[in-house]
């Protein structure tokens, strides 16, 4: 991830840090849904506050964007409930606590691999070229048979909280 990199340029060259990344929040699928997810990031931003910082930034991973994965994540990401709140959970929980999209971030995280590798990870035959659905995927595989690999754009919602 590239915040781990600046932050190891910013340390090398001396420079102090002004603002906190997260980086992950994963829960175990038993103890999902029972506001641990909130829990966690109210400690972080704690956290980031008891040691002076004031902004956290959060690369979010949307938790129901997998059920959508031709969807633009733009377009996801706009989707609200009649209140007015993201759609997303996940989302709307960094919404309702202050939190404020910042950018959507087209290609935060690219896999790449041969099609043999693809139908490893996932337990799929690839039989024709295109963009394939994979569960779990924010975004479809893109596959070439003819050039014998498939190819992964994940993108993500970078979200700002002021502390």
């Amino acid at each position: 991830m590239e915040v781990i990199r600046w932050a190891h340029e910013d340390r090398a060259l001396g420079r102090r840090a002004n603002a906190v990344s997260a980086l992950e929040i994963s829960l175990l699928p038993r103890v999902r849904g029972r506001g641990n997810a909130r829990l966690m990031l109210d400690a972080m931003r704690q956290n980031a506050r008891t040691f002076g910082f004031r902004d956290l930034y959060a690369p979010v991973r949307p938790t129901q964007k997998a059920q959508q994965p031709f969807v633009s994540m733009s377009d996801y990401a706009a989707a609200r409930r009649p209140d007015g709140l993201p759609q997303d959970p996940w989302l709307r929980t960094h919404i309702q606590i202050g939190g404020t999209v910042v950018k959507i971030a087209p290609y935060a995280m690219t896999i790449v691999g041969t099609i043999a590798e693809w139908s490893a990870w996932t337990g799929l035959i690839f039989k024709q070229s295109g963009a394939v659905a994979v569960d779990g995927a924010l975004s479809p595989v893109h596959v070439s048979l003819e050039q014998d690999h498939a190819v992964y754009v994940e993108p993500n919602i970078w979200i700002h909280h002021r502390l």
